[in-house]
């Protein structure tokens, strides 16, 4: 029987955890660590009848991974913790010979920069220990990068360009609230726009660039342009590939919010000096934020993720779109969690089940994209993340 570690306990987290015990077949024992321990324990009381095991473990520390690792012998450590931990996790990983899945970049705890080229640096390691290290298995980055894989694959010859466009038009009741960890969340979104065209990258003001886009279940929603993750990898892996830009989208209200938190200083992420103690603003401000994990049953509406991928096949032009589509409400249903964290977890679970399965086997530091996407593709349809394609006019 497999035994699965899964490093983390906030809203993703607990999508992973239930969707590995509704395949408990091939994720078999599942341990759960976490610096704060009783936010394990809470997760495991929700499903009393699963092999679920809690323990507390410093993911900021190589040392206390090894251990953690030596400890339990998992078959896979599934990496939902924090971004800035993803190179200590891996460290441990190689030390210990164990493959390894996360669903987003390393992102520098100093610094408002997220980036592959740390993670990409420790390929030969995991060929040397013989694993595999699957990054940014999340939606996006994770299923948009299968999707432009699955595309070039089935529909083109060559794609010249990408949109990866992502829409959440849930309310959650709040005046302002992230939908994911605050720092993360406004970190991401307070930086530059950047897109990558004609083989370099260009850099825009944040939310300089926006555009209308009718989202299928959804409507209309202004959509910005950012920075993103998987372009970084995709631009080394999609042939032909002359543009490649992401678009999410964010209303009037989150807009004016951040604005004004930025204005002030809210979003600092150095250290200031307040009544003798230092803080930083951005981790104060997290303080004051709902949790993103409480959000579940107050957050009604769809979410909307996909890629709109045009280029050439047998020397026509062509244009697709392939997205998929998810209800809060059934989220929280099925794993007391919001669409956002949902749609997060489960292609986490997704590539660890391929993993663990053998059907994705490949020692090395690996992207999404680089795959076979048909069996990801499958398994989205089979557990909850069913997706469609649509042609549309060039």
């Amino acid at each position: 029987m497999n035994t699965t570690l899964i490093i983390g306990a906030g809203g993703v987290s607990r999508v992973v955890v239930y969707k590995c015990v509704q395949n408990a077949a091939v994720f078999g024992k599942i341990i759960l660590a976490s610096r704060t321990k009783s936010k394990c324990d809470a997760i495991r009381a929700e499903l009393p009848d699963a092999d679920i095991q809690t323990a507390s473990v410093d993911a900021d520390s190589t040392e206390d991974m090894i251990k953690l690792i030596e400890s339990y012998k998992p078959n896979i450590v599934i990496n939902v913790a924090l971004p800035y931990q993803d190179l200590t996790i891996m460290d441990a990983c190689i030390a210990t010979k164990t493959p390894y899945l996360d669903t987003a970049n390393y992102e520098h705890p100093d610094e408002a920069k997220f980036e592959y080229k740390l993670q990409w640096e420790r390929d030969e390691k995991f060929k040397e220990a013989g694993i595999m290290g699957l990054l940014g298995s999340g939606f996006d980055p994770g299923a948009t990068n299968v999707f432009c894989a699955y595309a070039q694959k089935h529909y083109f010859d060559e794609i010249h360009t990408i949109d990866i466009l992502d829409c959440n038009a849930g309310d959650h009741g709040y005046a302002f609230a992230t939908n994911f960890n605050p720092e993360i969340n406004l970190r991401e979104v307070s930086a530059k726009g950047r897109y990558w065209e004609n083989g370099k990258w260009i850099e825009t003001e944040p939310m300089e660039i926006m555009q209308v886009w009718d989202y299928p279940e959804v409507g209309p929603k202004d959509s910005y342009l950012l920075y993103h993750e998987e372009m970084e990898s995709l631009v080394q892996n999609i042939k032909g590939l002359q543009r490649i830009r992401f678009f999410m989208t964010f209303g009037q209200s989150y807009l004016k919010h951040m604005e004004v938190l930025q204005n002030v200083g809210m979003l600092g992420i150095e250290a200031i000096e307040h009544k003798g103690m230092k803080i930083v603003p951005m981790e104060f401000l997290k303080t004051l934020l709902p949790d993103p994990a409480s959000l579940g049953p107050r957050t009604k509406g769809k979410t909307n993720i996909g890629i709109v991928a045009e280029g050439i096949k047998d020397g026509k032009k062509r244009k697709i779109y392939i997205y998929q589509v998810k209800d809060h409400e059934d989220c929280f249903k099925e794993t007391n969690s919001q669409g956002v964290s949902y749609t997060t977890g489960v292609p986490a679970m997704i590539g660890a089940k391929l993993m663990l399965e053998g059907v994705w086997s490949q020692n090395g530091v690996v992207n999404m994209e680089q795959l076979n996407p048909d069996p990801f593709m499958d398994e989205m349809n089979k557990q909850g993340l069913p997706w469609q394609v649509k042609e549309m006019e060039v």
